[in-house]
């Protein structure tokens, strides 16, 4: 009897990467390569900003460098993954375990559970801004971290739109919940697992009022990642979210805008607000109806081959 090694191809964000199945020890590896990987897309920008003009830069930049910081914890993983298919069983990155729901279903509760996700978070959102920027220093950094960020929303639509609407929720996807937190499901209680695979999103935004938003919807997330085990309909999710912040941003009536609460008076909100926890709300219940194969969740398991 022997084992068959396996061929991992680094960039197969699904199938290749299922035998490492990092703890919390893995996630910090994880997040030290992806440091690595921003320090490289850094270098990279300054390489770009000595033979590339300024407007150039803020426009198309972010096109090669957003890729190029998910690059060494992919690769890291695909080698830990390539080692660990000799001797270990692995668990999906990607199932489709949506209980009594068709696939089509799923993909209409997940668009409603983003849409209601994003409202939901608008108002605690709003007053986070609120109070951070009322201290001098806060309101400084959220000058530069703004500043920052035109060079990922500062270009054409259709730049602004690939970065972060496509590349955001591939990358991040596999990193959040198809590397941290399928591992951690395996190492601790799950709502343990969700909310610090969810810190952990909100830790790679790097600033106060990016990160809320994303613990918020990465507890989102996590939930349904853990009932249904798919990173399709995470990804699903993060689309929605980043996907209708750039088209608003692109229109100039909304442009000017940062969070719902501003774009209407205070009776429409109220009713639109409380619509979102609603939607949120009954999507989750939805979501909660699927049975769960085992504690660690409706992940499935890829076995060793054998010959």
């Amino acid at each position: 009897m022997k084992f068959r090694a396996r061929k991992v191809n680094n960039y197969d964000v699904f199938a290749n990467h299922a035998w490492y199945v990092p703890g919390v020890g893995g996630m910090f590896a994880l997040l030290g390569w992806f440091i690595v990987g921003a320090i490289l897309g850094s270098l990279i920008q300054a390489l770009f900003a000595l033979f590339v003009p300024a407007e150039i830069l803020i426009k198309y930049s972010m096109i090669v460098v957003y890729p190029v910081q998910f690059l060494p914890p992919m690769m890291y993983a695909a080698r830990k993954s390539r080692m660990n298919s000799l001797f270990e069983n692995g668990y999906k990155l990607n199932s489709a375990n949506f209980g009594p729901y068709p696939a089509w279903a799923m993909v209409i509760i997940t668009v409603l559970m983003a849409l209601g996700t994003m409202i939901s978070a608008d108002l605690p959102n709003y007053w986070n801004f609120k109070f951070t920027t009322s201290i001098p220093f806060m309101k400084q950094l959220y000058d530069w971290v703004s500043a920052a960020l035109e060079t990922m929303t500062g270009g054409p639509f259709w730049s602004s739109f690939l970065v972060t609407a496509i590349f955001a929720p591939v990358f991040e996807e596999w990193l959040c919940r198809g590397m941290v937190l399928r591992g951690l499901l395996t190492r601790m209680k799950p709502a343990w697992a969700i909310v610090v695979s969810a810190l952990f999103f909100a830790l790679i935004h790097m600033n106060p009022w990016q990160a809320l938003n994303a613990f918020i919807i990465g507890v989102v997330m996590g939930y349904l990642y853990y009932r249904t085990g798919s990173l399709l309909l995470t990804m699903l999710i993060h689309f929605v979210n980043n996907g209708l912040a750039v088209v608003m941003a692109n229109i100039p009536a909304l442009a000017d805008y940062d969070f719902w609460i501003d774009m209407m008076g205070t009776g429409a909100y109220a009713v639109v607000y409380v619509l979102g926890l609603a939607a949120l709300a009954g999507t989750i219940y939805l979501v909660s109806r699927i049975p769960l194969k085992q504690e660690r969740g409706n992940i499935d398991e890829v076995s060793l081959e054998v010959e």
